[in-house]
This record gives structure tokens, sequence and C-alpha cells, in this order.
């Protein structure tokens, strides 16, 4: 039950055999001055790194994660017969998806690509955040059709997306809404509807997060090219958020209970940096897991904290200057 998404090499398909209409976005700007739309539309659904190899492997082959939290390691086909083969930590509504350098083909599959997957939680949603778009400056936003291939070669509907533009550095934001298709089909393990159209996240994942410590991912720290940021405060804003500018020129985005916050970088510094995450119950005591090069600090109390490359917290796991709060 993954889902996984290469989002610019499959949304360059997608919008080929499509026939969509996509758009640069480049003279978006990341002015924190103004208040977010009324309603929430977009919640986060996921984010992904592309790791160096040694830790991508010592992470599929950690003997602590899969205790910690619903671990799998799984490749997926996607539109057009695209595969790319994740690390998955699921929770309750969230998850997080860790790749090694080229397990996505392409420029996706290069050091320090990331990508933010935003999700609706009711149906027809994707559509309103599409008008909200052209108001936030985007003339044309992109949208695709997401399918996922279960084995048997028939692709069947996952989601609908919209994007803000197909030209990117290193990371790209998506808007998406699952398809009652894949609702419907009894392979996606997925749960009955809670309400009528209930296209959410907790309806979409599994229960099994229930049997270990990760509940959910609480706030996420990217670092992005300012070009990068430029194309995603759009859609930050159209899906609800409450974006606001840092000192550093980066954005931190609130509302919908996981906060992102994305800093401005050069293009060799781009990449996931810090993973906060909720617990199930509390630990009394810390406990530190290095894992590859990077660090997973569980405790004490009900939260953890995952940073890559060294970025967040000190060796002891506590909290530098600049990380996002918890």
């Amino acid at each position: 039950m993954l889902m996984r998404r290469t989002v610019r090499m499959i949304v360059v398909l997608a919008v080929t055999l499509a026939g969509a209409i996509g758009g640069g976005v480049g003279t978006a700007q990341a002015d924190g001055s103004r208040p977010a739309n009324d309603r929430q539309l977009l919640f986060y659904n996921h984010s992904y790194g592309v790791l160096d190899r040694e830790t991508a492997d010592a992470i599929e082959h950690s003997a602590y994660l899969p205790g910690f939290a619903d671990f799998q390691v799984r490749t997926t086909t996607g539109t057009g017969g695209q595969t790319w083969t994740g690390r998955y930590l699921m929770g309750r509504e969230t998850y997080l998806e860790l790749f090694g350098v080229g397990d996505i083909a392409g420029q996706d599959g290069t050091l320090g690509s990331a990508g933010l997957g935003l999700s609706t939680e009711r149906a027809g949603d994707l559509a309103t955040v599409t008008e909200r778009l052209k108001s936030e400056g985007v003339p044309d936003p992109v949208g695709f059709l997401q399918t996922r291939d279960f084995g048997d070669g028939v692709p069947v509907p996952w989601f609908d997306a919209v994007l803000t533009t197909t030209e990117y550095d290193a990371f790209g934001a998506w808007a998406m809404e699952y398809r009652p298709e894949y609702f419907a089909d009894p392979r996606g393990h997925t749960e009955p509807a809670s309400f009528p159209g209930d296209v959410g996240r907790e309806r979409y994942l599994s229960d099994d997060y229930r049997t270990h410590l990760m509940r959910d991912v609480t706030s996420v720290r990217l670092a992005v090219t300012e070009g990068d940021l430029a194309d995603t405060v759009p859609l930050l804003r159209a899906g609800g958020f409450a974006v606001r500018t840092v000192t550093d020129g980066g954005v931190v985005a609130e509302r919908g209970g996981t906060t992102i916050r994305l800093d401005a970088v050069p293009r060799d510094q781009a990449g996931l940096q810090r993973v906060d995450m909720s617990l199930n119950r509390p630990v009394q005591e810390r406990h530190i897991e290095r894992i590859g090069h990077s660090t997973l600090v569980v405790g004490p109390g009900s939260h953890a904290v995952w940073t890559f490359n060294g970025d967040g917290t000190d060796a002891n796991g506590t909290d530098a200057p600049g990380a996002v709060a918890r």
C-alpha cells in the first residue's frame, strides 16, 4: 500500500500522454505577508528524499526501523511503466519515503533531490485548489492522472494530481486527490469511507502503525533552490497553508497538522534535512540510532527527530539553532 510519486519524471510522461499543458512559475514570490486561504484544502501527505547510497542501504537493512515504524521496502510501477524502489515509514495519516541515488530514474534519482506530496481529504477539493492556483499567479496548472500497476499489467487509477510547473532544479511539490477506483480495488487494502466523499489519508493508510512507535510526521525541513521555492509557495497558499518567510530567505508553512519548512540554498546543498515525528506512546529514555549518515533520536517523551547529513540536531539529539520547532 504505497503511494509513491516520482513527481517530475512521471509528470512529464503523463503530460505527454494526457495532453496536459504546463507552464513555469518562476516569478512566484515567497511573500509571507499575505493571509492564508480561508479553508484548508491540502494536508501533508508525505515527503521524500534521495540520500547517498550508504545511508539508503543502512536504512533498508536497519534492525531498528521495523520495530520503530510500519517499515516497508517496495518497488512500485506507476504511469507509463515508471518504477521506483523506496523505503517507507508509514504512520496514521502521513509517511516518509526514502531513496538512494539511482532508485528513481533520471534527474529525480540524483543526490539531494526531494519532493512533497499534499493531499485533499474530501472529493472535489483538488478542483478548488486548481482554481486557487490561478489566483496565486499560476495561469496553467499542470494536471495529470497517476496510475498503479499491481503486477497484472492493468493500470488502476490511483490519484489525480496538480503541479505548478514541470520545470525544476531538485525539488517539487504536488497536490493530489485519491481516486474512487483505487479505494474500490481490494489490492489497495484501504479502509471504508468515514463520510461521503472521504478520500483522506487515514483511509488510505493501514492501521498497522498502531503496533509500532511512530504515529505521524509532525514537521519536515527540506533545503531547496530559490527557483524551486518560488514554484512551491503558490501551491502551499492555494492549499490553505499559512506561509511566512524566515530570516534566511526560506519559508515556514503551518496549518493542517504538519509544519513544513523550506530553506533556500544552492543546488549542491539541497535535500531532505530533518523530520519530526509523534509517537503512539511516550518513551522514558532517549534512544539514538545512527543509520548511515543520518541520526534518529527517539524520546524522551512522545516524539522522535530524524536528521540527515548532521543537520538539525547535535550529536546528542538536542535541537540546534534554526531547527523546526516541535
